[in-house]
């Protein structure tokens, strides 16, 4: 059966939307003789349900995808759960709305519900969310192009967050996660029976803020955040098919904000990425250039790099250390890996995004960023402008991105938040 297009539209999700990934091979055999190294080879790391680590509000959409440390709202669940027990209301319930590769696929989109309460204990509150995926309608055809189905792949995650305040200035946060991922409809492929991936998960977060500072004659906020998001299990669509790591992702970073009148307030924020999930290695090819088989452990043999087939506890460790580098041969055949080349790609692994948000009377805000990631690692570079307004127990806010790259798929991608606060508006009271 020809999947084509359900293929293709997954491999946007993957390679478009997050980073892309192919198994990163040597130089081409022709240079062995000339002992040519290769620079800078592209070797992106791929994963399941990339969805998960697309920015879902216009907030944070609005400043680079930075929000790890950024004052609490709802959509804290997904950039930083801990957040929550120092939100300023007593509950927040929002709704973010996102066309998704638009310039590439008409029917694709990113919906996200999310919303949190503060427990009477002042210094706890709860969560959850919905998020959805939709990847448009597929058509499937055999190989004689007859058609089969249609159907209409889909993924989501539901959440449910806690988050504790452990003194004035510190707090922690968990949330669990459930994943489904829908994307054949059970059809058989190859003679094996498809069906939809599940998983749970789990993030881990911490937050810390001052917000007593002064600079100079102006009140001052000091913010950090650390959460690691989507430990969980690995995924698979049938019975037959390899498991694949979900998006075990290491987010931190700080936030700033600074009062600059009674009606000005001015936040600048800065998130630092790194997926924390193995990194395709170089397997080692022959004299014709295909890839030798270790007929003693059936898998391919690697030229630099590490294993990828390990558990999660072991891949989230060594992808701090498995980046192959650049591989060559010398005149004999040999292998060489380029000095410092290793260390080069794992710093290249990490991305990075931020901005600054303006308030005015804490009714109107404008927001800009900046989101950078190594071209080898999927090259996403991106200019993000957003706008919010906020009346009474209502907010809507909207962002627009603007790629850097030429033909991005991401380019004019828009999102869209509505939120509604239950409190009016009134400011948290201080912790006994």
């Amino acid at each position: 059966m020809l999947l084509n297009t359900l293929f293709e539209r997954t491999l946007l999700v993957i390679a478009l939307a997050l980073p892309a990934g192919l198994v990163a091979q040597p130089c081409d055999p022709q240079f062995r003789s000339s002992g040519q190294q290769c620079n800078d080879q592209i070797n992106t790391i791929t994963t399941a349900v990339p969805f998960l680590m697309i920015s879902p509000d216009s907030r944070a959409g609005g400043m680079g995808d930075g929000g790890v440390a950024v004052s609490a709202d709802a959509n804290a669940i997904h950039w930083n759960p801990s957040k929550l027990a120092f939100a300023e209301h007593d509950g927040e319930f929002t709704m973010s709305y996102s066309p998704w590769l638009r310039n590439l696929v008409p029917d694709m989109s990113l919906a996200y519900l999310a919303g949190y309460k503060r427990l009477s204990n002042k210094k706890s509150a709860i969560g959850g969310s919905l998020r959805y995926f939709n990847l448009g309608s597929i058509l499937f055809t055999d190989q004689n192009g007859s058609t089969i189905r249609d159907f209409k792949p889909a993924e989501f995650a539901v959440d449910l967050v806690f988050a504790q305040q452990f003194s004035e200035n510190f707090s922690g946060g968990v949330a669990i996660r459930y994943i489904n991922s829908n994307l054949t409809g059970g059809i058989s492929v190859q003679g094996a029976n498809t069906k939809a991936g599940q998983s749970v998960a789990a993030d881990v977060s911490l937050f810390y803020t001052k917000p007593d500072m002064q600079v100079g004659d102006k009140d001052a906020t000091f913010s950090f955040g650390v959460n690691v998001s989507n430990i969980g299990a690995k995924m698979s669509y049938s019975e037959t098919a390899a498991q694949n790591f979900i998006p075990i992702n290491l987010r931190l970073g700080p936030a700033f904000t600074l009062d600059l009148d009674k009606y000005n307030k001015l936040t600048f924020a800065f998130d630092v990425n790194k997926l924390l999930v193995p990194t395709p290695p170089v397997y080692q090819l022959d004299e014709n250039g295909a890839l030798i088989l270790d007929p003693a452990t059936g898998e391919y043999v690697i030229a630099s790099g590490k294993n990828p087939n390990v558990g999660v506890a072991t891949g989230m460790i060594q992808s701090f250390s498995d980046a192959p580098g650049n591989v060559s041969y010398d005149d004999n055949g040999n292998i060489i890996v380029e000095d410092g080349s290793r260390l080069r790609e794992e710093l290249r692994e990490i991305n990075i995004g931020g901005g600054l948000e303006y308030w005015y009377a804490d009714q109107f805000a404008f927001r800009t960023g900046y989101f950078w990631e190594h071209y080898t690692k999927g090259n996403r570079k991106y200019v993000t402008l957003g706008a919010g307004v906020r009346y009474n127990v209502f907010s809507l806010d909207l962002s627009y991105l603007i790629a850097n790259t030429a033909r991005s798929p991401l380019a004019n991608t828009l999102r869209f938040t509505l939120g509604f606060r239950f409190d009016k508006g009134k400011k948290k009271p201080t912790a006994e």
